[in-house]
């Protein structure tokens, strides 16, 4: 089970925003037998409280995916330390999650909504509901499948998540433009009697839900750490000196590389202290023409007035003043 809770809007994700139906247009199905424990669990849930701006406030750092972002939880007096696995109620119902934050005190001015809180740790009774969540969830995608094919939709169902209770259903799909999927929320709905909510993703993300392996034969950077996307420009390839060739600085998902945006800021660095191309330097072998920079070994390759090249750090390398360097047009003096 791939267990998601992250901002796929209004988070910095360069995805399509998607109007979810009206809660009303949504048939109301009558709660199973098996479900009632879980709605007095649900019942039995602390309220949240407001707080002053000022106030320091208990909270546990919650990751729910492995390169998911972090939620901020109330503890609500459960004990838990790093590693543990424990039971929150989120936006999408009931959701085991791992302990990456140890229970820690913030200011209230710090938190953008009002905590949450925990409720229990992780039981074994938990884990074997997992069973349940995994078949609830292929059920989705399976139904998904065949509704949208069956109204005309040109979606790509992708994966699909479900509560710990079974009681909602998230499934997300990718698409070339906006898809009117209402009907669709409606009849998903009423054939898994559960809440049903469709996300509509972009490229980088369905490479995060899906995972692969990248050109140098990891697992793909952002479904195993990156919890968000950085902004990226062709401007960034340039800068490193790379080949602008799109096959070659792209990834599986069609967009710029993510590691791309990893040595950028030393590149940027880098440039005001080693000279440019073709540029007048002297050397301790002698005057020449930079022809290649390196700015992870911070070394400069130099031709020479005998016209061989020459590797040397860049410390040994100094830029000579306009005014001594040939003009435009002006051949250089060579070696007698």
């Amino acid at each position: 089970m791939t267990e998601m809770e992250r901002p796929f809007e209004g988070e910095g994700l360069d995805i399509p925003t998607v109007e979810l139906p009206p809660k009303e247009g949504l048939k109301e199905e009558e709660p199973e037998a098996g479900d009632a424990a879980a709605e007095a669990l649900e019942e039995q849930l602390p309220k949240l409280e407001e707080s002053k701006p000022d106030e320091p406030k208990d909270v546990v750092g919650i990751r729910f995916q492995r390169a998911g972002r972090v939620y901020y939880f109330a503890p609500a007096g459960v004990d838990s330390k790093l590693g543990d696995q424990v039971v929150a109620e989120t936006e999408r119902g009931l959701k085991i999650g791992r302990v990456v934050i140890a229970p820690k005190q913030v200011m209230a001015s710090q938190l953008t909504d009002p905590l949450k809180p925990l409720l229990r740790q992780a039981t074994p009774e938990d884990y074997g509901r997992l069973d349940s969540v995994r078949v609830r969830e292929r059920e989705a995608l399976s139904r998904c499948a065949e509704l949208s094919s069956k109204l005309n939709l040109p979606i790509k169902v992708l994966t699909a998540e479900s509560s710990l209770d079974c009681s909602h259903v998230t499934v997300f799909f990718s698409a070339e433009g906006r898809v009117d999927f209402r009907q669709l929320v409606r009849e998903l709905a009423s054939a898994l009697r559960a809440r049903v909510e469709l996300r509509q993703v972009g490229p980088r993300d369905e490479a995060k839900l899906m995972g692969g392996v990248g050109r140098c034969g990891f697992t793909l950077c952002c479904a195993s750490f990156l919890t968000e996307f950085n902004p990226l420009s062709i401007k960034t390839a340039k800068e490193q000196g790379l080949s602008l060739e799109p096959a070659k600085i792209s990834g599986t998902c069609g967009r710029l590389l993510c590691c791309l945006g990893y040595e950028a800021e030393y590149y940027r660095s880098m440039k005001g202290k080693l000279p440019g191309m073709n540029k007048q330097v002297t050397t301790p072998l002698g005057d020449g023409v930079v022809v290649g920079v390196n700015a992870i070994k911070e070394t400069v390759m130099v031709q020479m007035e005998s016209q061989a090249a020459v590797e040397f750090p860049a410390a040994k390398v100094t830029l000579k003043p306009p005014s001594e360097a040939p003009k435009k047009g002006q051949q250089r003096p060579r070696k007698r």
